[in-house]
């Protein structure tokens, strides 16, 4: 899902840059004081995601496909330390590793750090009260749901700009069905691990 250098437009590309550097700001507001216990969560959990990432699966339409972790993040750590998080990781492996292009950063957080974040959250916290079946079914439906609309929003900023050779009708589907395939596995792991934490009882998931 990292887009790299080439495939979006200036236009495109600006765009989702002016949405990551809004949300981003937005979240420092929010985020307000950050314990130590919290910010050993945050590095570890990055740690792990990053590793995830660099797992990747060429597809059709001139894309690859690989685990995300967005949701989970958001689960665990809230909408806004949770992108702070996944911000982090993807600014790493762009600047680092070349994996996703510079061009395309803003469009990559918006996806992965921004839209797989806030639904994983919303999920879970709209069906964490419903006992345990419910947190879990809202862990799955999160980590299914946030990496297949992110990337139905990587379709549809490639499928936009007119530096990729195909639009809107290849682009999406192609990038839709994939990760909502992926999103299967995606949402496994992620009730398993949301499944663990919550039998730890001092442990608090999603800002509780």
């Amino acid at each position: 899902m990292h887009i790299p250098d080439g495939f979006l437009d200036p236009f495109v590309s600006a765009a989702t840059y002016v949405i990551f550097i809004a949300f981003a700001l937005l979240a420092y507001r929010k985020m307000g004081k950050f314990d130590h216990e919290k910010m050993s969560i945050v590095v570890v959990l990055a740690a792990v995601i990053f590793a995830a990432q660099m797992l990747n699966w060429p597809i059709v339409g001139g894309t690859s496909l690989h685990l995300v972790g967005g949701a989970l993040a958001g689960m665990i750590l809230g909408p806004y330390v949770g992108f702070a998080a996944m911000a982090l990781v993807l600014v790493v492996q762009c600047l680092i590793f070349h994996d996703g292009g510079i061009t395309a950063l803003g469009a990559n957080v918006l996806n992965m750090a921004i839209i797989d974040v806030l639904v994983g959250y919303a999920a879970y916290r709209a069906l964490k009260d419903f006992g345990n079946r419910g947190a879990l079914v809202g862990a799955f439906l999160g980590g299914w749901l946030g990496i297949t609309l992110a990337g139905m929003a990587a379709g549809i900023e490639i499928g936009l700009s007119s530096s990729f050779e195909f639009g809107l009708e290849v682009a999406v589907p192609v990038m839709t069905a994939w990760h909502a395939a992926l999103g299967v596995i995606e949402g496994i792991i992620t009730t398993l691990v949301i499944a663990y934490l919550r039998t730890r009882a001092s442990f608090m998931v999603g800002g509780e």
